[in-house]
């Protein structure tokens, strides 16, 4: 585009700004090609559209700004409305600009599944599957703890899928950690006692749990049943002890979460303390990608944090804005629902289906707890940096390097037996990823053949023909995702374009070996260096990186051909169709006007095929 074309492009664009009403809604943002690049919510979508147009703005907007191709607005009937409006449509189409919620350090949970005979165990994947999720841990050993407890006490099956009539038991059965159920050894009313104890365990709320299995020790002693009731009294004491373990006691019964946050270059850290039963019973630590700090990123981290969620608090803490006054309750610790916080809390109800309250702290012992949460962010913040700093330098010893590596960039190469071939780059700085810079290629060379050597020839070229070429920086360090064979076709390359040297190494997964062009012999780094694992953490995201956009591939390829099987769409169209929509579950809940607009047909050709893709569904099933 044109320097005059741009000019234009950014005056019809600041037209639409103009023309936006004064109401509370929603703003998507597109490129030219319309694909969304970010979804904003407004109290005010006149005066909050408009402040893209007129001030300094902070790298990531200048970043967006500088890809806008068009403007669209959508109008709600009040500011919670519009926070879930955001909410929804961000989950749908996953804007490239909108935050990026990480975890800090993907702790695990406790699931407790949802089959008719559920089961109990430690996992890091969340699916929202009707399953219950207790946790997070943020130590593993905590979670061993409850898991060990919940065998020795309430055990339930541990075999997979659908339950089997067996004519015996299984060996966990015999040794105690299984109920039998597979062999007729409980009934399900009893099963699901046992299942209701592990619910209550897993809540925190153990007096109520301690009070039952008292009255059942009570009556086997009285029954003369001393067996039974020593194992009950064994069972009480093991819930005490792990009851008292609880390092943070408040005495109120009431569910709370506090979430504190550090913003510091570019980068926010947040901190969710979880309060259950007056108990400090968990912690979760997340990294906002795409965030700046003036940014009102909490409703958007609330929409994610919550959405989905089956254990929920009755109250938010969130912190104050700097110099608000207080007006709340006795002791000023906290101010009630307002205006700031009514549309959050309508927001989260309709999201969770559940009343949650939302407080801002201002002083006194919930502004405290925050502080605390914020303290943990900052900590967590900067011993990020400091252990990435770190890694740096230890890479730059390690490797003999002139200067720190501060610029890494990585490649991979993906395909399955030659087809759609495609490398990734990914960069580092300072250690952590920067998206901004990541790129994607097809690889155009092979037609077909397998030949990952030939593939990373033509990635690096592309690459560093276009950075020699405008003059840009070089990087510090180039990392392969392979090994002696991978670096010798990377370092011919950069030696035919006639690049300025830059360190290049291999690094293989097999034996995690290190291979430099000058050398015979890989250099093996110890499992623990911090080097080492700057330098996996760059392989496997680059990695990564070129799998996911194989996969997007064949799944584009998979789809495009399904919708090249209706009469009358063609390659082309089926292509804008995928642009439009990103796959067949999304077309099928589209709209005929929407599809016959994309497609540029016909409502009646939009609906038929609707109906094709529908019965496609029907067979599939």
């Amino acid at each position: 585009m044109n320097r005059d074309d741009a000019d234009t492009l950014l005056a019809g664009l600041r037209d639409k700004a103009l023309a936006a009403p004064d109401s509370p809604g929603v703003y998507i943002m597109k490129n030219l090609r319309g694909e969304i690049l970010y979804i904003g919510k407004a109290k005010s979508l006149k005066h909050r559209v408009r402040s893209y147009f007129s001030g300094l703005k902070d790298v990531k907007t200048r970043h967006l700004l500088a890809r806008i191709g068009d403007l669209e607005v959508m109008v709600t009937g009040s500011e919670a409305e519009a926070l879930l409006l955001e909410n929804n449509l961000i989950k749908r189409w996953k804007p490239k600009y909108n935050i990026n919620l990480k975890d800090g350090k993907t702790y695990p949970v406790i699931k407790l599944t949802a089959e008719e005979y559920p089961r109990v165990y430690r996992t890091r994947r969340i699916v929202f599957d009707g399953s219950r999720y207790y946790g997070p841990y943020p130590k593993v050993g905590q979670i061993d703890v409850y898991l060990n407890l919940i065998d020795r006490l309430f055990p339930l099956r541990k075999c997979r899928g659908p339950i089997k009539d067996k004519p015996q038991p299984c060996f966990y059965y015999h040794i105690g950690r299984c109920n039998g159920v597979c062999a007729g050894k409980i009934s399900k009313e009893e099963y699901q006692k046992t299942v209701d104890k592990v619910r209550l365990l897993l809540s925190g709320k153990t007096e109520p749990l301690i009070r039952e299995l008292s009255a059942q020790m009570k009556q086997a002693a009285e029954a003369q049943s001393f067996e039974r009731a020593a194992v009950l009294r064994d069972q009480i004491a093991a819930i005490r002890s792990l009851a008292e373990k609880q390092k943070v006691v408040d005495f109120q019964e009431e569910a709370r979460d506090y979430i504190g946050y550090w913003a510091a270059e570019g980068e926010v850290r947040l901190a969710v303390l979880q309060m259950r039963g007056g108990k400090l019973v968990g912690r979760d630590s997340f990294l906002l990608g795409n965030a700046s700090p003036g940014e009102e990123f909490l409703p958007e981290f609330l929409g994610q944090y919550y959405g989905g969620r089956d254990s929920l608090p009755q109250t938010v803490y969130l912190p104050a804005p700097q110099g608000a006054e207080s007006s709340g309750e006795a002791g000023g610790e906290s101010a009630p629902p307002g205006p700031d916080t009514a549309p959050l809390e309508e927001f989260l109800r309709a999201l969770t289906g559940r009343p949650i309250r939302v407080c801002l702290a201002h002083r006194g012992k919930h502004a405290r707890v925050l502080a605390m949460a914020a303290e943990a962010a900052r900590f967590k913040l900067e011993g990020d940096r400091e252990r990435r700093s770190r890694a740096v330098s230890a890479l730059q010893e390690a490797l003999g390097l002139p200067n720190p590596p501060r610029l890494i960039e990585g490649f991979d190469i993906a395909h399955l037996e030659g087809n759609l071939t495609v490398g990734s780059l990914v960069t580092f700085l300072d250690g952590h990823p920067q998206r901004s810079g990541y790129r994607r290629y097809h690889v155009r060379s092979l037609e077909g053949k397998v030949d990952d050597f030939e593939a990373l020839r033509e990635v690096v070229a592309r690459r560093y023909t276009r950075q020699l070429n405008e003059k840009r920086r070089l990087p510090d360090l180039i990392l392969i995702d392979g090994g002696k064979g991978q670096v010798s076709a990377a370092a011919g390359m950069l030696r035919a374009l006639e690049a300025p040297p830059v360190p290049l190494v291999g690094l293989a997964k097999k034996n995690e070996e290190v291979f430099l062009p000058a050398s015979r012999d890989p250099l093996l780094l110890p499992e623990a260096s911090e080097a080492l694992r700057l330098l996996q953490a760059v392989r496997d995201e680059a990695h990564r990186f070129a799998t996911s956009f194989h996969k997007k591939l064949r799944g584009a390829q998979a789809v495009t051909s399904v919708l090249e099987g209706v009469p009358g769409i063609g390659p082309k169209r089926a292509r804008a169709l995928l642009e439009r929509f990103g796959g067949l579950a999304e077309l099928r809940a589209a709209g005929p006007e929407d599809i016959a607009r994309a497609a540029s047909i016909s409502r009646q050709k939009a609906e038929e095929l609707l109906a094709y893709l529908r019965r496609e569904e029907q067979e599939e099933s």
